[in-house]
């Protein structure tokens, strides 16, 4: 099969290093790629947003496949391009209306609370129900947390310690545009006291699913999970608390009845199911759902699964992953993110990278690399992902910080201590 893969970061790399050892695969792309999609790949200069170029390239190489690694496509509806233009192609991810379960905070709430899946309180605010929104916080215990509705670059969530704090940020967003359009409307929600983790389903839009091993990301940009917010800085797989009694809880409570209600509201839903969950005091709630993997959390839950992820896909398409068990590693995977210098903040690109040849107990996943003058710099606020194994978390993440001392470039930045709450 020719397979194109959509994005261009650590996930993207991740999907690209597990695909191609698929003897499914014949050619494989991705568009637009980074310095290590290029490694085991053909990069493609595409807009991912432009379904027709797309399209066309997909038709001018063959392409059997589409794999969607980022959510704004999805969002946009590209598996609905594809279904009415170009049928024969396999789509890896739902359609439009699936896709809501990320690209609308209420949606979501509201989807959650149609199916009775286990979430925290909320209400959902526009400019003209504003003042209802404030009275509803004004009766909510401290912190309370703001979700803008849209797609925010995952910029879109704060969490204010006080009433003063929540109301003024939520003017801000509303009438003031914080995060533009995303935030016309808000969803102010209860704050959940616990741990949390993601859990990723690959669903088949025929009520069909497979668990894929679960994950725990880290969003601080500051060790000990302080300072601002990130895209992730690191993760680990498996979670010591997920335990099989947890997990049962999980799917009984949230993936059966969203599975169940995905197919009652008729979403074409053939991709990933990410599931961000809160374990308090071992009860999980929903946090959010994602219609696509995380990342950094792609990063150490794929090098788990020794299922051929091609042949899983096609199961997916089928509407046969009922009749598939995923098998998967159990040793523990660790990811460490090294990041540009003022990430999550204002950075400058283009760092000459060195010491990734000296690499070699870990798997580096790019996330923000770019080729220029024959040599690798950096392109992105997050750019490298260092995953490794080992019989323990610390066996693991040690391998992985030993990886990043040996990978340099001006301001290079990263967290030592991912999973250290988990031991």
């Amino acid at each position: 099969m020719n397979i194109l893969i959509l994005g261009s970061g650590g996930r993207e790399h991740a999907l690209a290093w597990k695909i191609r050892q698929s003897p499914l695969c014949e050619q494989l792309f991705v568009a637009p790629g980074n310095a290590g999609t290029s490694d085991v790949a053909t990069n493609l200069p595409l807009n991912i947003h432009d379904f027709v170029a797309v399209a066309k390239y997909c038709l001018e190489m063959n392409i059997d496949m589409l794999v969607v690694g980022p959510e704004e496509p999805l969002v946009k509806g590209i598996r609905d391009y594809f279904a009415t233009q170009h049928p024969n192609i396999v789509v890896v991810g739902p359609d439009k209306n699936g896709a809501q379960l990320e690209g609308s905070k209420d949606f979501s709430k509201q989807f959650m609370f149609r199916n009775g899946i286990p979430t925290a309180k909320s209400f959902t605010v526009t400019e003209n129900n504003l003042q209802k929104g404030i009275k509803y916080m004004q009766n909510m215990a401290t912190p309370i947390v703001l979700k803008a509705d849209g797609l925010a670059a995952g910029k879109g969530v704060l969490i204010c310690e006080t009433h003063g704090e929540a109301e003024s940020s939520l003017h801000e967003m509303i009438t003031e545009k914080q995060f533009g359009e995303a935030s016309q409307t808000v969803v102010i929600e209860e704050f959940l006291h616990g741990i949390e983790l993601s859990v990723f389903v690959l669903a088949d839009g025929k009520g069909g699913y497979c668990i894929l091993p679960e994950a725990k990301d880290y969003k601080r940009i500051g060790e000990g999970d302080t300072g601002l917010n990130t895209g992730g800085m690191g993760a680990v797989s498996p979670v010591p608390f997920a335990d099989a009694a947890f997990m049962q809880k999980v799917d009984e409570r949230i993936i059966k009845p969203t599975i169940k209600g995905i197919l009652s509201e008729g979403m074409d839903y053939r991709g990933f199911v990410f599931i961000g969950l809160m374990n308090v005091d071992r009860e999980p709630l929903v946090i959010e759902y994602n219609c696509r993997l995380g990342d950094p959390e792609t990063e150490v839950v794929l090098p788990r699964i020794q299922n051929d992820l091609v042949e899983l896909f096609l199961q997916m398409h089928k509407g046969e992953l009922s009749k598939t068990t995923i098998q998967t590693d159990p040793k523990f995977c660790t990811t460490v993110m090294m990041v540009s210098g003022g990430y999550p903040g204002n950075y400058e690109k283009g760092k000459p990278m060195c010491g990734l040849n000296q690499v070699n107990d870990v798997l580096a996943f790019h996330a923000g690399t770019a080729m220029a003058g024959g040599e690798v710099v950096t392109n992105g606020g997050r750019v490298l992902a260092l995953s490794a194994f080992g019989e323990t978390i610390q066996d693991a993440v040690g391998k992985s910080l030993l990886a990043a001392d040996l990978v340099g470039y001006d301001g290079n930045y990263f967290r030592r201590d991912i999973g250290q709450d988990l031991i």
